[in-house]
């Protein structure tokens, strides 16, 4: 097939090379300057205090889950065999965490127009065991927090979120990944902005925040300050402190290189989010009442990683002939996310149960697909997918 309208596209324009050029005539590639300048323009966009930039999005959900089993706040102290809820339609690296940690998971079904929890489901789904809820904000669309805060009002129940898919994504007026006490983004090549490899996690809390400095290289004292909320106040010689290791942690630093791409996409973003926006609001106006296919609804304010197509429940039509549709127009096209999770063989290694039947993820699992959006206007695209 020949691809007319691809998935991702390069955001990279000659600043992000001179940027690229300047690390290479200074001779050092590994965490630095440019990664904190960059960690603080992040979180400056955001909205958030801290920012910490990771290798991966999937790292940046590790350390946000590992972080939980070592801040000292009991509120939120997170231990193996603790019960969490996640949407059962994300990204393997939502998940993979989670079991990683030995926590119980409980997979609770997806709303079939936002994507999203089902919300009805979500509070039946919670226990007086529940310590964690894992708020997945798919392709753009930021759920519905002013209910979710209703459900653990009260509660000790910890919320995070993945928000690699959704980065520029608002809730009345408030930046989605700043909801929970940590929220973790993408920088990969298909993403909002793009740093090569790289993920951020941005929080409020400063224990959180110096916990994940740690776990991100090797759970060393090096990068955290003298007086901190970790260890015993570190000494002043710096030779003493090289291998000082106060946390079971890893090696997920992202490069110098990343960073200083980061600073030049991060002055960019406001223009890309803009950008998607309208093609989103022109896609949905172009497939508004479609007889087969249910497009995603927003919440709050998306950013449109990509338009969801799903072909509507007792349609005759099917995924196959809609993917040939689409590949003959020239769409690349791709499942949506990872599909039902559940039903994947590594669940077999999991804690892990269905309180409630995934009928909505079974659905989109066989009948769903997206096709990319992009940061510039794709009007031609749009108006091929208006006559599907």
């Amino acid at each position: 097939m020949s691809v007319k309208y691809p998935l991702a596209t390069s955001a990279w324009g000659q600043e992000e090379i001179d940027a690229m050029q300047r690390v290479i005539a200074s001779g050092m590639y590994s965490m630095g300057e440019n990664v904190q300048a960059f960690e603080h323009a992040f979180a400056e966009y955001i909205g958030s205090q801290y920012c910490v930039m990771v290798n991966s999005g999937s790292s940046a959900n590790l350390l946000m889950v590992a972080a939980l089993f070592y801040t000292q706040n009991s509120v939120r102290q997170l231990k193996r065999g603790d019960e969490v809820i996640v949407p059962a339609v994300s990204w393997s690296t939502t998940y993979f965490p989670l079991y990683q940690y030995g926590l119980k998971i409980r997979f609770v079904d997806i709303d079939l127009n936002t994507l999203n929890y089902d919300l009805d489901r979500l509070e039946q789904a919670i226990t007086d065991k529940t310590r964690m809820i894992m708020a997945v904000n798919l392709l753009g669309n930021p759920n519905d927090f002013g209910r979710i805060q209703q459900m653990i009002e009260n509660r000790n129940i910890v919320l995070i979120e993945d928000n690699c898919e959704s980065l520029g994504a608002s809730y009345q007026g408030k930046k989605a990944g700043t909801f929970g006490v940590m929220g973790s983004f993408s920088s990969f090549f298909s993403h909002h902005i793009s740093t090569m490899e790289g993920g951020m996690i941005v929080t409020d809390d400063e224990e959180l925040y110096q916990i994940l400095l740690s776990l991100r290289a090797h759970g060393w004292t090096r990068n955290l300050p003298k007086h901190n909320l970790v260890c015993e106040e570190k000494s002043d010689d710096p030779f003493q402190e090289s291998f000082r290791f106060v946390l079971p942690g890893y090696n997920v630093r992202p490069l110098e290189m990343e960073g200083a791409i980061g600073i030049e996409q991060v002055k960019k973003l406001p223009g890309f989010i803009s950008a998607r926006q309208i093609n989103g609001k022109t896609f949905q106006a172009a497939m508004a009442g479609h007889p087969e296919i249910i497009i995603q609804q927003e919440i709050g304010s998306s950013s449109w990683f990509g338009f969801s197509l799903i072909i509507r429940p007792g349609s005759k039509l099917t995924r196959p002939v809609l993917v040939k549709k689409l590949n003959d127009l020239g769409f690349e096209c791709r499942p949506i996310v990872a599909g039902n999770f559940a039903k994947n063989e590594v669940v077999k290694y999991f804690d892990s149960e269905t309180p409630f039947p995934l009928h909505n993820a079974t659905h989109l699992d066989s009948n769903g697909l997206f096709v990319g959006n992009h940061h510039y206007e794709i009007l031609e695209a749009i108006d091929a997918l208006g006559q599907l």
